[in-house]
């Protein structure tokens, strides 16, 4: 995004209209409705990226159920969504958490970052999905600093002529096996089990692939100094040993989930979800929620959803700041076309 970027270091205080904690797609199509709303907005995430786990987790994975595509790339989808968050001319925070939130006075909500930044907000929009994620670990890398190793995947195009191993049995790791599997000199898939988690026919693609798939065996150790140059792969039945070249290793083993010190903010909380009411406030003045961070009677868990919620959020929180205009905020169709980035 080409809009305001914050700079890091121990700053002044922030003052912002609206703060959005979370810059996954709710997130950002929060931050473009403040722009509709005409409100001061910044964006917050602890990812050094804008576009939250979809953009982590599954860029080039197809996504089916996001209103007017009839299919769509995360990468796509956090393009498109971030171009539209411009329109709000945000000020961005990247590679920073939220660590703690509290009310200031009657008038605003001060939120601190791990980093120091203080940021005081007339409210404060909560978008922050499951939380902060980390990648599971995989033992055989414990003392291994070197490069080559991919928590995060990068563009398919950027493995070409390179030799790839895939650690997992679950959705992720076969979906990057059969995204990478044409770009790659060489895929290899290790999982542990003989039996796949992932989807009956991402399964079925990757046994019809050129994908190496190595089951019942496990990454016992890696090699390389500065940067990894193989594995050693261990076959758990005939405990036999196997070197492997590869130049990447991408641990796809899931994510751990944690709310962190959300959790100490006094919101109401069911398991890992805050409690919202239908105007998404969370219970605390100036304090809302949306997207897949939010429960109540009824909730269907779905990105689609999450738009809404984020919308319904914005809108409310205009009333909120300004108790003299409409909580309809009119209709996109008639406003002025908005200049392509």
């Amino acid at each position: 995004m080409s809009e305001s970027v914050l700079t890091p270091g121990p700053p002044a205080v922030h003052e912002t209209e609206l703060l959005v904690v979370g810059a996954g797609p709710a997130g950002l199509f929060g931050c473009y409705y403040a722009g509709m709303r005409e409100l001061e907005v910044t964006l917050l995430d602890s990812l050094p990226h804008l576009g939250g786990q979809v953009a982590a987790l599954y860029p080039d994975k197809e996504i089916f159920d996001v209103a007017g595509f009839p299919a769509v790339t995360g990468r796509e989808l956090v393009e498109r969504l971030t171009r539209q968050a411009e329109s709000a001319s945000p000020s961005i925070v990247l590679g920073e958490g939220a660590v703690d939130l509290c009310q200031d006075g009657a008038d605003a909500v001060t939120v601190i970052t791990d980093a120091g930044r203080v940021i005081r907000a007339g409210a404060v929009l909560i978008t922050a999905g499951i939380g902060r994620f980390t990648p599971r670990p995989l033992p055989a890398l414990d003392g291994f600093t070197g490069d080559g190793v991919h928590h995060l995947v990068a563009p398919p195009h950027e493995y070409a002529e390179r030799e790839v191993v895939i650690v997992g049995g679950g959705d992720s790791a076969v979906d990057w096996a059969n995204t990478l599997a044409p770009h790659a000199r060489q895929v290899t898939l290790v999982h542990r089990r003989n039996r796949f988690r992932a989807h009956e026919h991402s399964v079925s693609r990757l046994m019809d692939s050129p994908v190496r798939v190595l089951t019942n065996s496990e990454i016992t150790d890696v090699h390389g100094g500065a940067s990894l140059k193989a594995v050693t792969v261990r076959d758990c039945g005939t405990q036999t040993l196997e070197t492997l070249d590869a130049d990447v290793l991408i641990p796809a083993l899931g994510h751990i989930a944690s709310l962190g010190p959300l959790t100490t903010w006094g919101l109401t909380l069911d398991k890992q979800q805050i409690q919202v009411d239908t105007t998404m406030c969370t219970g605390m003045d100036r304090v809302y929620a949306a997207g897949d961070i939010t429960t109540y009677p009824g909730k269907v868990r779905l990105m689609a959803v999450g738009f809404g919620e984020a919308a319904a959020a914005v809108n409310n929180i205009a009333v909120r700041l300004r108790p003299d205009e409409d909580l309809f905020p009119g209709h996109s169709s008639e406003r002025p076309p908005t200049p392509t980035p």
